[in-house]
């Protein structure tokens, strides 16, 4: 591959991943102004048990096929990767039937676990998603095995256009007519299978215009399916097992979270009430970490060919300059979803309830991206296998902890069991990239710029205690959050370069806020 070629499928898929990030982040906002927290709180109940799901059933594919298509091209064997795409269409179809009819099956139990019924019908509804998204990984594998990532690009945008654009106007029409919140959230979740099939469809056509498009099969057989499955699954599955493990977090909120508040006496519906408020604040971290995981996500593979070619200076010096980055953005990101979580609740999710757990969950963003940060960077340097048992240990303290902390402080726990876990992994994730790399820590610089942060926080959120948002409109709640990113940003920035810890030169590269002084 070209390095142009390189640099050029890498941007498409960088920008892609940053919009369908950021559609997947804020369509929760309307969705709970238009259906209200216990429909939330289904959603947010049931997507992460399909997210690991559809990650088991797909994640993988994608590069597996590609990597085998590439070494096919490479060695001009163009029947082998017929081979390859009839193998892999085979197992997409396996995967998704598999995934599908175990979920199925099981739905009533995973529904109990997850709260109650009513999670039931949108957990059918969503699982069936997975009977089109192998396909995808097929079509999505097979044109990055050819070099052009625009396919997969696009097809990223409009299943995430689609899929959101559909929630959005199910949701209104289905609480208009009055539908019960369970009917509602199953309504939305078919957004879900919707956007996938508008996807698959555009690679499909994409695919059959295509000049890559393959001749039929001359013979295909049992031996061939059984050679190159061992292949493709053999790639796969430790890239499933690596991926899965952040998302299994999650899933240990979905189910441990409900068995706590039942234990404490309340029943279905309020148990997804609250879950709805404990997702306004997963929906505010998503929204802060977003910026941050997508400017570091293009240095990673930078970390794996410098490694590769042993190259320990510049490996050093690019963990440096993605911790650097990192924190520059979200100390500031978290400290302000901390300083102004009463006029952001009331702006953006209509009341002031929860403000508590928000606040906490907020806070803890900058250690959600570094966590994020620090992973990444451990699967960069092949220590994936490594990276993926200290997410796991994570997950077994985050059971426990949700579990104690929840029977101590209610819902406000499960926002410390979050904040907590994500510290521990971000000193265990430090140990173990240490031992390899003995990169510096900037113990000052990091100091300066927690320290900027908190200075910003206090100037735009002491006017937050004496203000009585509880008369206030929503309106008036975003007009000040809009004025006061506004001022914390500039005092944030001043106070950077006052501090010497960037310069002009790198803040103007910095993304959208280096455009203002430019």
């Amino acid at each position: 591959m070209s390095q142009s070629t390189f640099v050029k499928g890498t941007l498409w898929l960088t920008i892609a991943a940053l919009i369908s990030k950021i559609l997947g982040s804020i369509f929760r906002i309307p969705l709970q102004n238009i259906a209200g927290d216990e429909v939330l709180g289904i959603f947010s109940l049931v997507y992460p048990v399909y997210m690991v799901a559809l990650i088991l059933s797909v994640a993988g594919i994608p590069i597996a096929i590609s990597k085998l298509i590439s070494e096919a091209r490479a060695k001009h064997e163009t029947a082998s990767i017929h081979e390859i795409y009839i193998t892999a269409s085979i197992l997409a179809f396996l995967f998704g039937i598999i995934s599908f009819s175990l979920i199925f099956s099981f739905s009533t139990f995973i529904a109990a676990a997850l709260g109650g019924q009513t999670t039931r019908l949108a957990l059918i509804v969503v699982a069936s998603t997975l009977l089109v998204a192998p396909y995808m990984a097929v079509y999505r594998g097979f044109f990055q095995g050819f070099e052009d990532m625009k396919p997969t690009a696009i097809s990223q945008v409009i299943e995430q256009f689609t899929r959101v654009g559909l929630i959005l106007l199910i949701s209104y029409y289905f609480v208009s007519q009055d539908f019960s919140n369970d009917i509602v959230a199953g309504g939305v979740m078919t957004a879900s299978v919707v956007g996938a099939i508008a996807s698959l469809l555009y690679l499909r056509i994409t695919y059959q215009r295509s000049h890559l498009r393959l001749p039929s099969a001359k013979s295909y057989s049992f031996r061939l399916f059984s050679k190159w499955s061992k292949y493709i699954l053999s790639i796969s599955i430790p890239i499933a097992i690596g991926t899965i493990t952040m998302a299994l977090m999650n899933v240990v909120d979905s189910f441990t979270i409900p068995h706590s508040l039942k234990n404490a006496g309340l029943d279905g519906n309020s148990v997804n009430y609250l879950y709805g408020i404990y997702g306004r604040g997963l929906t505010l971290v998503q929204i802060a970490t977003v910026f941050a995981t997508s400017i570091v996500l293009p240095l990673i593979p930078i970390i794996t060919k410098s490694l590769a070619e042993n190259n320990v200076a510049y490996t050093r010096k690019m963990i440096k300059k993605t911790h650097k980055i990192t924190q520059i953005i979200s100390w500031p990101a978290a400290i302000g979803l901390l300083s102004l979580t009463l006029p952001i609740n009331l702006g953006l999710f209509t009341n002031l309830e929860g403000s508590t757990v928000l606040a906490i969950i907020g806070f803890s963003s900058v250690f959600t991206s570094l966590t994020v940060l620090g992973t990444g960077i451990l699967q960069g340097m092949n220590l994936v296998k490594t990276a993926a048992f200290i997410i796991l240990g994570g997950i077994v303290i985050k059971t426990f902890a949700n579990i104690s902390f929840i029977h101590l402080w209610g819902l406000n726990g499960a926002a410390l069991a979050t904040l907590m876990v994500y510290v521990l992994l971000i000193f265990i994730n430090t140990v173990f990239i240490w031992k390899l790399i003995r990169f510096p820590f900037m113990i000052g610089q990091t100091a300066k710029i927690i320290f900027s942060s908190l200075i910003m926080g206090v100037i735009i959120g002491l006017p937050t205690i004496i203000i009585n948002f509880e008369s206030w409109t929503r309106l008036q709640a975003l007009i000040y959050v809009l004025i006061a990113i506004v001022i914390g940003a500039a005092i944030y920035f001043l106070q950077l370069l006052l501090w010497k810890v960037v310069s002009k030169q790198e803040i103007a590269e910095l993304p959208i806020i280096g455009k203002s002084i430019r």
